[in-house]
Parts: C-alpha cells; structure tokens; sequence
C-alpha cells in the first residue's frame, strides 16, 4: 500500500506491507550496513551468483529467514519496496535464478530513489530473469512478481511477466497491489517490446487502446475495483481514509481481517511493515516493522537509520552456513528450526491470548500500549525534526526488549 499527499496526512508518504507466506515459516527483521566491494565481486543470491556492485546502501529487510531477499524492506535514502506474486498468461519457468525478493534486496542496496530501484530491478531482470521455488520446502512454489516502490516524493508500481513488464508511477493519491496484474493504461515505462511480444502471443490485436493486466493476464480491468478481491478491498479501505492517511491508518488496514488482507490459514500474514516517508529530506524516515505473524497481535517496532547501528539479534534467525539445506543439492530435504528469540516468546504469547481469556486481554493490551507509546515517541522527533543519534541507534533492539518483558 502507498499513500501520497494529498491522500497521506502532514504531507507525508506512507508505505505499508503485509507478508502473506506459508504459515510455519519465520520471518526475521534484520539489519545490513552500507559496504564497498572490490571491483569483479560477486554475490551469491538465494540460488545464483551474480556480479556485485562496488558500492551498497544500509538497508533492513524483513524476510523469509531462510532466503537471500526480502519481502520488503527499506534503505538509508528512504526507499521501500515491497513484492507480490502474481500470475498471468506467460508459463512460469522453475529453473532457479532471481527470485522476487532477491530483486527486492537488490534494488534496495543498489539505489537512492524509487526510479532507480526500478531501473536496478528491470535491469537484473533482464539479465538474470526471474525463477525458483518461493517456498521452503520440495513442492515447487513459483510466480511472477508485482513491487511496489516508494520514496519520498513518489512511487512506482512495477509489473512483471518473465522478462516482460510495466510500470505506472504515482505522483499523489493512493495506490495498492495485490495478487493480479493492475496496471491498465497508465504505462509510465515498459519493455521495449512489451506490445510486439504480446501481439505475437495473439493476446492482443494491434488495435484496441493496449491494457496491461487485460493483455498479460486474465483480469477484467473494468471489474478490478469493484470485486471481492483483496486488491479491491484495500483499494476500498485506502480510499475510505483519503486525505487522513497515517501510519496509525496504515496499520489498521494491516490488521484487517474481514477483507483477508491479514490473512490467516495456511498461508498467513508472517511479517508486516509500515514506513513514514516525509518530505522533507532533513526529517528522518521511520520504519516500523513487527518481525512476528499477525499484526492484530504483533507491536509494529520504530527504526530509523542513523551510523553505528549493530545487527538486530533478537529478531535474526539462527544460520546454518553451508550445512543449511537450502544451500545442498537437493535442496529442501530437511527444515531447520528458524525461529528467533523475538518468534519464540511471541509464539507462547499468541497461545495465551487465544486460549486464556483474561491474561490474553492484558497481554494485548499491554502490547498495544507498548506500540501507542512508541508512535507517539516517533510523532515528536519528527514534529521536533531533532534527532539525538545516541538515542535511536538502539531504538528497534530496546522496543523488542520491552515487548519480551510483557511477554
């Protein structure tokens, strides 16, 4: 979800993100400072090794903790990306090489605006194309993939099939992306030979105005607004709050679970995130992110970059270096236990708000105010626009330490 001025209140850009993963899979919250590379380089990826670059921005990620990417995440400069799978009429193909969150990652660590990033990402794409299993295990669980892009004067929405895409930009207003290709007419950029390939696909005449998700896909764009999809129902809910967009607001629509945008099941929502992007670039852009599944019972934690930061362990998930059976041909014939410190205490917390019902009423309480007065805090720096680096460069590690207490 991203939301601009004027629909985003105080001027601000507000991103957010839910992870709708396999329900036993944990997500980590982890933190990558800014590094230099000798030229030649590589980079081994969840599955390939491409070239590295000489130079990367301090990013956190919020990630599958078993893979190379990330489901969304942040940089230094104020970039967010987020990822969706989507599917269309081009076959997917499993051999292994970029997944989505790799292309994530990537565009993360590798640019300073939303247009880079995306220029980064199609670049990658091009390249290395996109494939693999997005699933920890021996079933093979493919897609294509769908970002959304934001900073802090703009975002991009970036739609792919195989090395084919589109992408829209968003000047102002709101804008979501879900399961399905979305962008119609609006094409901002695209591949050079987007219409020629879909053309000798006969998905599309040559004569008719050309759409997007209509041509690549089986979507009925005239009904995308309207039907009882999840695309539909956060495009409701953004459009319900237009004008008034926090990251309180945001939050909210995370949670919400009549609309299946927290989902639950056998997939879930894993790991979500909310960002506040001001515009003015001597402001501080928060990120909050929670690292446990289900956000109706997971405190959304403040992070801001400023130098010295230290890896987030409490929310880092044990590694297996080169025994992990990700990294073993074949893959996947074992599942580790991934679970970080934060995961664990959040998981037996979860049990007693389901089954205890006055100590599982404190407890989320007690949770929710926790998260309460630490937006509050957030609000004054940047109300203030000062900010003590001493104080904050330990600001997500003591959030979590304070969430372990009430647990």
């Amino acid at each position: 979800f991203g939301a601009l001025p004027p629909a985003a209140a105080a001027g601000r850009v507000i991103f957010g993100k839910n992870s709708d993963r396999p329900a036993d899979e944990v997500q980590e919250v982890v933190y990558f400072p800014a590094a230099a590379y000798p030229p030649g380089a590589a980079l081994e990826c969840t599955y390939i090794t491409i070239e590295q670059v000489e130079q990367t921005h301090a990013v956190v990620l919020s990630r599958p903790s078993w893979l190379w990417g990330a489901e969304m995440g942040a940089n230094e400069h104020g970039v967010c990306i987020g990822n969706e799978a989507v599917w269309g009429r081009e076959e997917i193909c499993e051999d292994e090489a970029l997944l989505g969150m790799d292309l994530v990652r990537l565009g993360l660590e590798r640019a300073d605006t939303a247009e880079k990033a995306l220029a980064v990402i199609v670049d990658l794409l091009e390249k290395y194309g996109q494939g693999g299993n997005c699933m920890e295990s021996h079933m093979a669980f493919t897609y294509y993939n769908s970002f959304l892009i934001a900073d802090r004067k703009e975002a991009w929405v970036l739609e792919t099939s195989g090395k084919y895409w589109a992408a829209e930009k968003v000047e102002g207003g709101v804008r979501n992306i879900s399961n399905q290709l979305s962008i119609t007419t609006k094409i901002d950029k695209g591949h050079p030979e987007l219409k020629e390939y879909a053309k000798s696909k006969g998905w599309w005449d040559g004569e008719k105005e050309f759409d997007f998700a209509a041509t690549y896909s089986y979507v009925n764009t005239a009904r995308m607004t309207t039907s009882r999809g999840r695309y539909c129902e956060g495009y409701k809910l953004l459009n319900k709050h237009k004008g008034s967009i926090t990251c309180e607001t945001m939050m909210e629509i995370l949670r919400d679970k009549e609309s299946g945008i927290n989902m639950e099941g056998g997939f879930m929502t894993t790991g979500s995130m909310v960002s506040i992007l001001p515009q003015q670039p001597n402001m501080p852009c928060v990120h909050f992110f929670t690292g446990t599944p289900d956000p109706a019972r997971s405190v959304f934690k403040p992070f801001i970059f400023v130098p010295s930061i230290t890896q987030l362990l409490k929310t880092s998930s044990p590694t297996f270096g080169h025994d992990d059976p990700v990294k073993k041909q074949p893959r996947f014939q074992n599942k580790p236990d991934r679970r970080h410190e934060l995961y664990k205490k959040h998981e037996s917390a979860a049990v007693v708000m389901e089954t205890v019902q006055d100590q599982g009423k404190k407890l989320l309480k007690d949770i929710q105010e926790l998260e309460k007065q630490k937006i509050s805090e957030m609000e004054s720096i940047l109300q203030n626009g000062c900010l003590d680096t001493n104080q904050v460069v330990n600001l997500f590690p003591q959030c979590v330490e304070e969430e372990l207490k009430i647990y």
